[in-house]
């Protein structure tokens, strides 16, 4: 029986992903690093200083430290999301929807604490959630199920009750470790990728999620 809805943000309430390829592109290349946007995909659903400590590992730099480089991709990504950030298709619609069907809805994602008020003022979203709750204090980003987890446990409800809402590969993995129910809404480049179907529905947006039959998701988990 689910009984809850909890939401990834980057990627799937707002079109950030792009946002993060240009903050990382230009402070990591600032620092010598020869990052793509390939690559920026690749790392996709991870927190931000796992994605400093991986870059810093193959390519160490000289001069600023780990948590310098972490705070400047910060602040540009900040700065892009009040600058230029909006919603997904049918991401409002989304949280509305979860809302009458559930009851409780939540956001669990590897973002800062900085980054998640940032989006939910952006968007108009303050006081919509339930809980909001970061990646950012777990001893392990996604693919790992902590941040699902926790984002249960201040629902105070099981796992086995929530659906999670993810478009992160990373992020599927982590919430069926989790033991949850998975809606994956990848973007159009990684929609052929046969390691989603491991979700129990996968979307191609947000607008699709009025048409999920969720009692035949129900029996399938049974």
């Amino acid at each position: 029986m689910i009984r809850a809805a909890i939401f990834d943000m980057d990627g799937l309430l707002i079109d950030s992903e792009p946002f993060w390829q240009e903050a990382e592109l230009e402070v990591f290349g600032d620092l010598g690093v020869p990052i793509t946007r390939e690559a920026c995909v690749e790392t996709r659903g991870l927190r931000l200083d796992e994605v400093v400590a991986l870059w810093s590992r193959r390519y160490p730099w000289q001069g600023p430290s780990l948590a310098e480089v972490h705070g400047r991709i910060l602040e540009a990504m900040a700065s892009l999301i009040r600058a230029r950030g909006g919603p997904m298709p049918g991401a409002l619609e989304a949280i509305e929807l979860m809302r009458r069907r559930f009851g409780p809805v939540a956001i669990a994602t590897s973002s800062p604490p900085m980054l998640i008020e940032a989006v939910l003022e952006k968007l108009g979203l303050g006081g919509a959630f339930d809980v909001v709750h970061s990646a950012q204090g777990e001893p392990y980003g996604k693919p790992h199920p902590a941040v699902f987890l926790s984002a249960a446990r201040l629902l105070d409800l099981p796992p086995t009750d929530c659906v999670a809402l993810e478009d992160s590969l990373a992020g599927v993995i982590a919430a069926k470790s989790a033991r949850m129910a998975c809606i994956a809404v990848p973007e159009e480049a990684q929609r052929t990728d046969p390691r989603f179907s491991i979700a129990d529905r996968v979307l191609p947006s947000l607008v699709e999620l009025p048409r999920v039959e969720w009692d035949a998701i129900a029996v399938a988990r049974r």
